[in-house]
């Protein structure tokens, strides 16, 4: 297990420029089509976050479709313009009816990093679906074809089973996990829980994603005990109370600028990729 963190390390900042749920109901500024997303993910980089979690929309429904030819029209649009971690989802609109194995579309393209949901649970209005047995078929396909996975953990009994994931050689180190707060049927977004959570990944490279008004204040909560944040209209579509976030570059260029008065340097994607062990790119 790789060594604990501390608040000297570099800080990896992710932006989430869509994803999967109904926020395009309450901004008309959420990118909806492949060349929005990948054109905000390349400001998003330019403000300095060092990867891209990539969910895809159906332009004209504006519902989630992680249809393989978006995913391909965003990653190389991105990669053509910047060499920033582009990591695909794998859970991308599970809890609003989207088939399986057509979230497990993206991982055709090998990126470079993937999403990994550790566990079925209540999320929002739905049911998301990640049987043991399909989590465990994915980590394998992600280990044999070199696709780093972050591990999306959205509650505290979600840890234990990523840890087992772990002990069975599905996922090797240095680890990457995610810790999500605040959606409806997870874990709830309090300082509290954060510091708690944080306590059960001990040696773990760990990534604070918060939802709705927690992130902020729970993101730099994060950067202060040494984690990795991320942000972005997937989780938050206010850049402060009552204030919509125009582009999401306005969301990474505040981040930056807290992390940075909190004397945190911040990654570069190359510095990234050497941290999590992932080859850098030809």
């Amino acid at each position: 297990m790789n060594a604990g963190l501390s608040p000297d390390e570099k800080l990896i900042v992710t932006v989430a420029p869509t994803g999967s749920g109904p926020q395009w109901q309450k901004s008309s500024y959420l990118p909806i089509s492949p060349s929005e997303i990948s054109a905000q993910a390349v400001e998003a980089y330019e403000a300095g976050a060092a990867v891209a979690h990539i969910h895809v929309r159906d332009p004209e429904t504006k519902a989630p479709k992680p249809d393989v030819t978006m995913y391909r029209e965003v990653l190389e649009e991105i990669t053509d313009r910047c060499d920033m971690i582009v990591q695909l989802t794998t859970g991308g609109g599970g809890p609003y009816g989207v088939s399986l194995e057509q979230r497990m579309s993206a991982l055709d393209l090998k990126p470079e990093s993937a999403s990994l949901n550790i566990a079925t649970m209540t999320f929002g209005q739905g049911v998301f679906m990640n049987p043991p047995d399909v989590v465990e078929k994915v980590a394998r396909r992600m280990l044999e074809k070199r696709i780093k996975p972050e591990l999306e953990c959205y509650d505290v009994g979600h840890i234990g089973l990523a840890r087992g994931l772990v002990e069975k050689g599905l996922v090797k180190d240095p680890l990457r996990i995610s810790l999500v707060l605040g959606v409806v049927g997870g874990i709830p977004a309090t300082p509290e829980n954060l510091v708690h959570m944080r306590s059960l990944v001990a040696g773990w490279r760990w990534n604070v994603i918060a939802i709705g008004k927690a992130q902020f204040p729970l993101l730099t909560l994060g950067i202060t005990l040494g984690g990795d944040v991320r942000v972005g209209m997937e989780d938050n579509i206010y850049l402060s109370k009552g204030v919509l976030a125009k582009r999401n570059v306005e969301l990474v260029s505040k981040i930056v600028r807290i992390a940075k008065e909190l004397g945190r340097e911040v990654a570069t994607p190359n510095e990234a990729r050497e941290i999590l062990n992932i080859p850098p790119r030809n």
